[in-house]
């Protein structure tokens, strides 16, 4: 499965389902077990997630939010990228980190044409001119081979790293959060299990660290950040005329979208609730709304269903008060539609990862039940018996390299269930080595291929891969060396256990 995940032999769910065929005829799980693997809470909190993901969308609140924080930073080169990355970062906490990308790209691209109509700044490098005009005639190249200009190319790529890097903020954020989350669950039944406030504790400060050091560095390589006198610097002062114009385009597209409507708002009340139910559920300081109403475990899962159920409830227009009115005009005629339709989620809803997650929920405990794991990580008994930061460093780097080249999730599914092992072995607390390496599986920076958000990003200014790689490579870096300076440190005051050996991992 590993093979055909890397290789894409097959489409990557349908791989996924391998399991539900062999794990029973080979005499590893029975048909029932297999099939509880493919929809654990964990999928079940990711379609939630999903639905009010869709539903932000849906009625175009995210792309609201973008243009008034675009405006509220200002429109020079520097901080328009600045003002880009930040909302993309904070959208990516919640929507998949694909949409995020997808739903930059548009307003990123229309900004920088408007401002080279305006004749400020280029998309393009232009084609050279020498001294006797050979060149003047020479036919233009088509527009899907021209070279980006540096500034082009640092819009769209850190965009596209500020989706990746804002997905590990939240839980509901990426998919190899979730398949940690479930992974980890599903090994070790008696552990207190991953908890929203604490998961948003430790990884937001992380992430928002990541993000601004990683952008100053793109920055720095393409737009001349502390090296005033270069060319690429010199190429970005536009000047008092330039972020007019940008302020201008960024106010026009928040003109069109005209006034909030209700729709917008119901959502963003809804998601707003989502956001405190899920860190009010157990809150640790406090008794949590759940713990108030049931003695029974209550999970993320039910929470997020709450307000999906709340969004085909709600309906998208207030005509209904008008519906007991006296005034016949103003009774509404027809039924208004909900803040979001089935049709809608059918549609936008991607179900291959649900299956994509649930194939590696399937191999994780096919690997316990098989004793796999176990034996893979008592063959790695020299590594697993390493000081705990160092077989934590060795993790992260493997699936931060790994993770170029391969599906982000189906790493994940692969390295997680060892290192569960590997914990046992070397007397480590699971999350230790578990939690720091699921994280650099979003550490795709370096090729196109890598994660969709790179290829969405890469495809409109036709960047090449090797000025993605010589980014990227910075970025991951720059990532790891976070990670290992805070985790360690940040992650023993929020999991005060980190630094022991729980009793029920054994169990």
């Amino acid at each position: 499965m590993a093979g055909y995940w890397v290789f894409e032999a097959l489409p990557l769910p349908v791989t996924s389902l391998i399991p539900m065929v062999l794990f029973p005829l080979m005499g590893i799980l029975d048909s029932d077990k297999t099939s509880l693997c493919y929809l654990k809470e964990t999928n079940m909190m990711f379609v939630g997630g999903l639905v009010i993901a869709i539903a932000v969308e849906y009625c175009n609140l995210h792309t609201r939010v973008a243009l008034y924080v675009i405006q509220l930073v200002g429109c020079s080169p520097r901080r328009l990228n600045f003002g880009l990355v930040t909302v993309t970062m904070f959208v990516s906490m919640w929507i998949s980190n694909t949409a995020a990308t997808a739903m930059m790209i548009p307003i990123i691209e229309a900004t920088l044409k408007e401002l080279e109509t305006q004749g400020i700044g280029e998309m393009y490098e232009s084609i050279p001119v020498d001294d006797n005009d050979k060149i003047e005639s020479a036919p233009q190249p088509d527009p899907e081979h021209k070279r980006p200009t540096k500034t082009t190319m640092c819009y769209f790529i850190s965009t596209a790293y500020a989706a990746s890097i804002g997905g590990m903020g939240c839980i509901v954020g990426s998919g190899t959060n979730l398949t940690f989350k479930g992974i980890y669950e599903t090994r070790f039944q008696d552990s207190p299990g991953v908890e929203f406030a604490k998961w948003i504790m430790l990884n937001v400060p992380m992430m928002v660290i990541m993000m601004y050091i990683s952008l100053m560095w793109l920055q720095m390589i393409f737009m001349g950040l502390f090296r005033p006198n270069s060319n690429d610097a010199k190429k970005i002062r536009v000047g008092t005329q330039g972020e007019a114009v940008a302020r201008k385009l960024i106010r026009s597209k928040i003109n069109e979208m005209g006034p909030m409507s209700f729709h917008e708002c119901a959502v963003a009340a809804l998601f707003t609730l989502s956001v405190l139910l899920w860190f009010f559920r157990k809150p640790q300081f406090i008794a949590g709304w759940a713990e108030m109403i049931t003695q029974h475990k209550v999970k993320d899962a039910t929470a997020a269903l709450i307000v999906v159920l709340l969004l085909f409830v709600v309906p998208a227009r207030p005509d209904f008060i008008y519906i007991f009115s006296k005034d016949e005009s103003k009774r509404p005629k027809v039924a208004s539609p909900a803040l979001i339709t089935w049709k809608v989620v059918q549609q936008k809803l991607p179900w291959g990862l649900i299956f994509l997650l649930g194939g590696g929920f399937a191999l994780a405990e096919a690997s316990k039940e098989s004793k796999m794991s176990e034996l893979i990580a008592h063959h790695l008994h020299g590594i697993a018996t390493l000081p705990k930061f160092a077989v934590m460093a060795i993790s992260c780097i493997f699936a931060t390299v790994l993770t170029q080249f391969s599906s982000n999730v189906a790493v994940a599914n692969v390295l997680l269930p060892v290192l569960a092992e590997m914990a046992k072995v070397g007397k480590v607390h699971p999350l230790y080595l578990m939690l720091p390496t699921s994280l650099c599986c979003s550490f795709a920076y370096c090729l196109p291929v890598s994660t969709p958000p790179n290829a969405i990003a890469a495809a409109p200014c036709n960047m090449a891969s090797t000025e993605m790689a010589k980014a990227g490579l910075g970025v991951a870096i720059i990532s790891l060396l976070v990670l290992f300076a805070i985790f360690p440190t940040l992650g023993g005051v929020i999991y005060t256990d980190l630094s022991s050996y729980p009793a029920w991992v054994e169990t």
